[in-house]
């Protein structure tokens, strides 16, 4: 008998029988539960891993009775049980191209094993047979590198499994198909051929890659996609939690193809690659909900460079406590919005989450009695409840001709996408002088700075103290994950610079970011708002002139009630849901905004 043979009759699949009797002699499951379930258990005949049959039965985790055994759980305790490391697959941490050329698709599937990490020494194996090993001696041999075995999770194997593989073959397969015409020879010759447009969007190949692309961006909650193209390998970004994560290298001429595919879904013009373009795409996440993509192009040395954020509905059902707002936030805000006429401003940079606060208060104020317009460039997110109307600069449709053309579609509220210019803001001022209620955003770093930038634009200060309800900031904060932050005890110093001149309890509930699979070892797990709100008293009304000061405006806000955005922060940080680090990045201490 040959050794191979030799060492496959010594190979043994995990038994559910022994795993019930090693979970009971270890105290990690009920015993009389456990025996009630191996007398009426018997073989499905399917080929269903063991722990996955363990994890649906539901058991209380008798270590942890709080707890259930989930799966994870369950192959976490496997790992210790066969001392080996404990491996959760990250997909953002995993070189797809690398690994799956250690071994073929149908040699992994043959032994339900994953290559995770492969460098010049080592090859990292997951698989969830920890005594299935005929295949370690045999792929060592092939592949001249040193295997190290892990547990993981077997559905996750499975999973990845298939994805790494499928759009790996896709990717050779485009490249093949690229490389294979007549003439072609070299990478700048594919590039050039990119870029003429010759290459099939309709390729089998490049359509299961924008596939792969799109459902992998939903499942990692990705909010943008970057595609973007290099000399010879470009690479795609995903942007999570506010943080760009490197996904996948990609050879240019296929990124090009698949950027042409991207344009092609979201109706824009394949030829013209010189000038920026705008497009919208709209699919369904793995769960079956509509998601939007707003697409945009940009021209660079090596290609286009193609960006899609991605609008997910469900955030516009969520109430504004989920958003971030304090208690005290959402009545300012509640009382501003129930005005039946004036302007009312939201602030910040881009990304800090201006559009969906916009949009979940019209959510909630399109009521059917109520018309709401909306003009925006470009319009964000399609919603059924919303009248809305897109800038079109090539034909003189701006933001001031959208307002102005709102006023004759007898509305009750009108949402601004942006005041940029004297003309924009007069039309707004006009609609909220002859009644009707006006949102918009402002590009001010606070809410003091607001007045200023109007005065600046060109709007008289009568108008403003006319027309003006109120104004919010806002900023995005990452949010700690709640499986592995830490207790800590913050330093009273930089917590009383944070806080000055409110009073914060500084013996709060403060923990530190410290990272674990569920956060992909960020420490942080999701984001949520921070807001300022001004609303427009007598004594800010009576401050606002010609020479409108921000730190005078800001100070009188601050003597009115205003919490800033900082305070805001610093709430944050004692009840447990950030980090003061966080806080600082996203606003100093000695910013007084």
């Amino acid at each position: 008998m040959k050794p191979g043979q030799q060492q496959q009759t010594s190979d043994r699949k995990l038994n559910l029988r022994d795993i019930v009797l090693d979970l009971i002699e270890a105290q990690r499951v009920d015993q009389q539960c456990a025996e009630e379930f191996l007398t009426v258990s018997r073989s499905s005949g399917l080929d269903i891993h063991p722990l996955v049959i363990l994890a649906q039965q539901d058991w209380v985790d008798e270590k942890t009775p709080a707890k259930k055994l989930s799966l994870e759980k369950l192959v976490q305790w496997l790992a210790d049980k066969v001392a080996l490391p404990y491996y959760r697959v990250d997909p953002l941490k995993v070189d797809v191209a690398s690994v799956t050329a250690v071994m073929s698709s149908a040699y992994a599937t043959r032994y339900k094993i994953l290559p995770v990490f492969v460098d010049r020494e080592k090859v990292v194996i997951a698989t969830a047979e920890p005594f299935v090993r005929s295949w370690e001696d045999e792929l060592s041999h092939i592949t001249s590198l040193r295997i190290e075995r892990v547990v993981a999770n077997p559905v996750d194997i499975s999973r990845f499994l298939n994805e790494f593989y499928s759009v790996s073959r896709s990717i050779q397969h485009a490249t093949g198909d690229n490389e294979s015409i007549p003439g072609v020879n070299n990478l700048e010759q594919l590039i050039e051929l990119g870029e003429s447009g010759r290459l099939d969007t309709d390729n089998q190949s490049v359509i299961h890659i924008v596939d792969w692309l799109l459902q992998y961006a939903f499942a990692q909650r990705a909010s943008d996609i970057h595609l973007e193209p290099r000399r010879d390998i470009s690479n795609i970004r995903f942007r999570i939690d506010g943080m760009l994560h490197n996904v996948y290298d990609m050879p240019t001429p296929v990124m090009n193809v698949v950027t042409s595919r991207l344009k092609v879904l979201g109706r824009m013009d394949v030829v013209e690659k010189r000038r920026p373009q705008d497009g919208r795409v709209k699919t369904k996440s793995p769960d079956g909900s509509e998601i939007e993509l707003r697409l945009s192009t940009m021209p660079t040395a090596f290609g286009e460079k193609l960006v899609m954020r991605i609008f997910n509905p469900d955030v516009l059902v969520k109430d504004f406590a989920a958003l971030g707002f304090s208690e005290k936030d959402s009545n300012e805000w509640n009382k501003m919005v129930s005005q039946p006429h004036g302007i009312i401003l939201v602030t910040g940079p881009t990304g800090s989450g201006k559009t969906t606060t916009l949009y979940s208060t019209l959510k909630q104020l399109a009521r059917p009695e109520v018309n709401v317009c909306t003009v925006e460039d470009p319009i964000e997110m399609v919603v059924p409840e919303f009248n809305q109307m897109q800038v079109q600069h090539n034909i003189g449709l701006n933001f001031a001709a959208g307002i102005r053309t709102l006023m004759r579609q007898d509305p009750d509220i009108i949402m601004v996408g942006e005041i940029r210019d004297k003309e924009t803001a007069e039309m707004a001022i006009q609609a909220a002088l002859t009644g009707h209620l006006v949102l918009s955003t402002l590009h001010t770093n606070d809410v003091a700075g607001s007045i200023p930038r109007l005065r600046e634009i060109g709007v008289p200060a009568y108008l403003i103290n006319a027309t003006v309800i109120g104004v919010m900031a806002q900023r995005l904060i990452r949010t700690l994950c709640p499986h592995c932050k830490a207790p800590i005890v913050i330093d009273e110093h930089l917590w009383l610079a944070m806080t000055r001149p409110w009073k914060i309890n500084g013996k709060g509930h403060f923990y530190e970011a410290v990272g674990c699979d569920e956060c992909r070892h960020t420490g942080f797990l999701g984001r949520i708002g921070i807001y300022e709100m001004m609303p427009m008293t007598n004594t800010l009304r009576a401050a606002i002139g010609p020479d409108s000061d921000a730190v005078h405006i800001r100070k009188l806000a601050v003597k009115e009630g205003m919490a800033q955005l900082r305070i805001a922060g610093a709430r944050m940080v004692a009840m447990g849901l950030t980090t003061l680090d966080e806080v600082m990045k996203v606003v100093p201490p000695n910013d007084e905004s």
